[in-house]
């Protein structure tokens, strides 16, 4: 892959040991040469509130807005944006339809607000098939899991056992 000057390429990654349980994030940015690499675990959480994490984190941590390749293997963050599953749910009060909730609407939200400031594109790729940084990202994850100082996915564990964040 070729890199245009002036974009970021960002690679994201997320999951959890044991779904819910332990778990992180891994993203990393580059910038004209440059790399910065971005995790944090979480000691009660899902795969799919880290895969949202990670893109968030890396969107977050922009100062300024930029043009964003967003990397992930991530088929529920990259399906939730292109489909337009997010901006729906958001439109319909955090409803999938008029009796069912939307999964994980507070990070969604952040997502779309992030999104709001950049001009990013979601590219989707096949996970642990050999991908470079897909593979550094997963490397970052499993270490963020298994660290001693997580912080609390608040959110999550406020809902847990409402069927939060699957």
């Amino acid at each position: 892959m070729s890199e245009k000057p002036h974009v970021v390429y960002a690679f994201t990654d997320g999951g959890a040991i044991g779904n819910p349980g332990p778990g992180g994030f891994g993203a990393i940015l580059r910038y004209q040469g440059h790399e910065r690499e971005l995790s944090a675990g979480y000691r009660h959480t899902t795969n799919n509130r880290m895969e949202l994490l990670g893109a968030i984190a890396a969107l977050e941590s922009l100062k300024r807005s930029c043009t964003i390749v967003l990397t992930t293997d991530s088929r529920y963050v990259v399906d939730g944006i292109h489909k337009g599953w997010a901006q729906r749910w958001k439109a319909n009060g955090w409803m999938r339809n008029k009796k069912d909730k939307a999964i994980n609407p507070d990070l969604w939200d952040r997502l779309l607000h992030a999104m709001d400031r950049h001009d990013v594109t979601f590219r989707w790729i096949k996970g642990h098939a050999g991908h470079a940084e897909n593979e550094r990202c997963d490397k970052l994850v499993q270490k963020a899991a298994r660290c001693t100082d997580q912080a609390i996915d608040v959110e999550y564990e406020r809902l847990k056992g409402r069927d939060a964040g699957r």
